[in-house]
């Protein structure tokens, strides 16, 4: 379980109370990312004919996942985010690893070993299916409307997700799959870079890391920061209280990445970050890095702007590399090729660039 940190009262941001107060009243529903062109194949209106119940569907059923374990929604995200960054948002991720293929598959690459919520899209999809038929809705699809629900369902902007991806025949390998994730580990500057790389700007990579906003940080990620001395770009009080979460370098247990509101998803996560409450040094840095710092700040007073950029940047990455048309599959389990064997294919090598704990 995930240790409550207790905020101390003199750490605050020096923000106005009627700007507080107008921040506090807004409540963003609905947002349209239009800004956002879509991919050929890609429709906002995809199932509406073949699959008309789909997003009520998963919605409902989300809304019990939810209720029983509001830490779901941060895992959910990040399959999400784990998908897309490597290979494109086609589903590899979810695929189980073969006896005839590498045995460092995507799934178990150490990023991806603390995944979870791979049971509760297996379960939509059955649920999907039998409501709309086999091979009705790729698995890439449902982690794309579950990503949104987990959202909203914490208190975040609520938006439609362009639709219509198949499922990719092939997982990465283990190197690949390290590569296209940005480590909790980088500064800014590496993190930039990496992401550029992805066709994201500055303002893309600091909304993404709002993510951050709901879910937990295991020790392994951040302890660095602790031993063998403390980072000066971490508050004493955090530091103090993350030595008696993580006592070793290795512990296992986990902390809150958002210290004031660890299941809402609002904005506070930027509060965080200037009063030198970020968990990892891919977090804090946004604050410390000049080409950054400004946009935390105005996320940090503006719930609706980080609302807005965040659901343009998701629109964004949803789209990355997706297979459409006749390409891929539509698979009828989501761990495994609807053929009888998975056939590996190295799809994306160790030098690819194209398209964060990680994200």
């Amino acid at each position: 379980m995930a240790s409550k940190i207790t905020v101390m009262p003199f750490h605050t941001v020096a923000v106005s109370v009627g700007v507080l107060v107008v921040i506090m009243a807004l409540h963003l529903q609905g947002l349209e990312a239009q800004q956002q062109p879509l991919v050929k194949g890609l429709s906002w209106k995809y199932y509406e004919s073949s699959c008309p119940k789909l997003e009520s569907i998963i919605r409902k059923q989300m809304e019990k996942v939810i209720k029983k374990d509001v830490g779901l929604a941060a895992a959910l995200l990040r399959l999400h985010f784990h998908d897309c960054f490597v290979q494109g948002c086609d589903g590899s991720v979810l695929l189980d690893g073969s006896a005839s293929g590498p045995v460092d598959s995507e799934k178990t690459a150490p990023p991806n070993l603390s995944l979870k919520g791979f049971d509760v899209i297996e379960d939509l999809r059955r649920r999907v299916h039998k409501q709309c038929g086999a091979g009705s809705v790729s698995c890439s699809d449902i982690t794309a409307i579950v990503a949104r629900d987990a959202i909203v369902l914490t208190g975040g902007p609520d938006y439609s997700v362009p639709l219509g991806r198949r499922d990719g025949l092939s997982f990465a390998t283990r190197n690949a799959t390290l590569a296209n994730l940005p480590s909790p580990f980088v500064g800014t500057d590496s993190l930039l870079t990496s992401l550029a790389a992805k066709n994201f700007d500055a303002t893309d990579a600091v909304a993404l890391s709002g993510a951050h906003t709901i879910g937990v940080a295991h020790c392994p990620s951040f302890t660095r920061r602790l031993y063998p001395t403390q980072d000066a770009t971490m508050d004493k009080t955090l530091a103090n209280t993350l030595k008696g979460v993580c006592p070793t370098q290795n512990t296992n247990a986990t902390t809150f990445l958002d210290l004031r509101s660890p299941n809402v998803f609002d904005n506070k996560y930027f509060v965080d970050l200037m009063n030198k409450q970020g968990i990892l040094t891919s977090d804090q840095d946004l604050y410390t890095d000049k080409r950054t710092r400004e946009i935390v700040k105005s996320f940090a007073v503006n719930q609706t702007l980080f609302f807005e950029k965040f659901v343009n940047v998701m629109v964004k990455m949803g789209q990355m590399q997706v297979l459409t048309g006749t390409k891929g599959e539509i698979r009828n389990t989501c761990n495994k090729r609807n053929s009888n064997e998975l056939v590996i294919s190295n799809i994306v090598e160790d030098h690819n660039t194209d398209g964060v704990e990680n994200l």
